[in-house]
């Protein structure tokens, strides 16, 4: 299917420029500010971090200082006791810092990726939807008022007053008495002028070229 991604009208035009770059800014933001609260999060995790190394060497001189107690005759297994229960007490603070840790890594990507992402998604499904059927739309209408360059005047003239017939159904009546006072009655009896303009609005609805020939 041809699609048309922009209207003919350069106002029309300008508001969809306008409307797609301020979706691709609203994107940008997201995205920078999804980075920026990861990192802020993440940051959390540093204390937690540093603990767990700190708990980690202490648990691990503390074992070390059990080993060397235990090796005292008579005494040792009673001076290795509580060193033995103070790194292993220490390697549990590390295990925990670690766990903290990861935790806060976790909830750092999920909170970026909810800012990132989600507004984004928010938007572009109300937009993206919009755009697609706007360039559907008016892709199919230009291919076949326009794109066959083979059709008759008298079929040309059939799709224009097919358009006037759309406009009078689908425009509204302010636009449609500034054609005429009685725009119904005049394409019925077939008033060139009338049925032209009215299919221009249409056209314009479109998102095509009037297809009017302009004044020099």
């Amino acid at each position: 299917m041809p699609l048309q991604p922009y209207a003919a009208s350069p106002a029309r035009r300008a508001r969809q420029v306008t409307a797609d770059v301020a979706v691709l800014v609203w994107a940008v933001v997201c995205v920078v500010t999804g980075v920026v609260v990861h990192g802020a999060v993440a940051a959390l995790a540093d204390p937690a971090r540093s603990l767990s190394r700190g708990a980690g060497g202490l648990s691990d001189q503390l074992g070390g200082a059990a080993d060397a107690a235990g090796r005292v005759p008579l005494v040792g297994d009673e001076l290795a006791s509580p060193l033995t229960g103070a790194s292993g007490s220490a390697g549990d603070l590390a295990t925990a810092g670690a766990d903290l840790a990861a935790t806060i890594g976790h909830l750092a990507t999920v909170l970026g990726l909810a800012v990132a992402v989600l507004p984004v998604l928010l938007v572009v499904a109300l937009w993206l939807p919009v755009r697609l059927r706007f360039a559907r739309r008016a892709g199919a209408a230009r291919a076949w008022l326009d794109g066959d360059a083979d059709v008759q005047g008298e079929t040309r003239r059939s799709r224009t007053e097919l358009l006037a017939w759309r406009a009078l159904a689908s425009q509204p009546l302010s636009a449609l008495a500034a054609v005429s006072p009685d725009p119904l009655a005049d394409v019925r009896r077939g008033d060139p002028r009338a049925t032209q303009a009215l299919a221009a609005l249409e056209r314009r609805a479109l998102g095509l070229p009037d297809g009017r020939p302009r004044r020099s």
